[in-house]
């Protein structure tokens, strides 16, 4: 059991060239325990979990609806924002910067094999650093995500999450708005979920701009903790190979 995770830290990023490198770590994890089923061997898989900042971009989930995309392809150009449909579960988001996005890679066999504890987590993981800033975030009955003022009808979404798995290996994750542009929310029905609205940790403190190294490393501080999970110094990764 490997409670080891690296942390990829990729500084500003194309989704597209992300995702691929995702793919490629998630793959290499699943090949190595697929071998060691066939070959009866117990070699170690490693965890990672990257940090991210991309530019403009919306995504959808495998089972989202497209018409929560508002705008045209013609417009999404101007706005200078692509958008792709992806594998994971989950409606459609925007990603951006200013935001906080994380993408764990873990083998949850080296933690547990519970899916829904592995989201209520990462959940508690934001919760407990927003904390820090003063701010009571939740969850929202039903609704995967970090929100404020849940039931009433102030409520907003802070953190959107949307994961995938393949015999207990994670994948996609979070984003957290730390500095987002809440202009870019107005594009689409953010995760499907009508009559809510998008919030950041700026806007909600008052404040131009907050320090995002400053959050990360709260986040992996929560992180290890909630996971029991010895985390590794933050690897500069200039180019994408595994």
């Amino acid at each position: 059991m490997n409670r080891k995770v690296e942390i990829h830290c990729l500084g500003i990023k194309d989704y597209k060239e992300t995702w691929d490198y995702q793919e490629e770590l998630f793959k290499s994890t699943l090949d190595l325990k697929i071998k060691n089923r066939r070959k009866e061997q117990n070699v170690p898989t490693k965890n990672y979990l990257l940090f991210v900042e991309h530019p403009h971009v919306y995504t959808l989930g495998k089972s989202g609806d497209f018409s929560n995309l508002l705008v045209s392809e013609e417009e999404l150009k101007a706005k200078n924002a692509t958008f792709y449909k992806i594998n994971r579960g989950g409606d459609i988001t925007y990603h951006g910067p200013g935001q906080i996005v994380g993408y764990p890679i873990l083998d949850l066999d080296n933690f547990f094999t519970d899916i829904h504890k592995y989201l209520r987590l990462l959940e508690e993981m934001v919760i407990l650093t927003l904390a820090e800033y003063g701010l009571k975030s939740e969850r929202s009955p039903g609704e995967t995500g970090v929100w404020l003022d849940v039931g009433t009808p102030f409520a907003r979404k802070i953190c959107a999450m949307g994961v995938r798995a393949s015999r207990w290996v994670t994948m996609h994750g979070f984003a957290l708005n730390v500095n987002a542009d809440l202009g870019y929310f107005d594009n689409i029905i953010p995760c499907g979920i009508k009559g809510k609205a998008v919030t950041s940790l700026n806007v909600e403190l008052g404040k131009k701009e907050i320090d995002q190294e400053e959050v990360q490393q709260k986040l992996l501080k929560h992180f290890g903790k909630l996971f029991d999970a010895e985390v590794e110094e933050c690897l500069i990764i200039p180019s994408f190979r595994a």
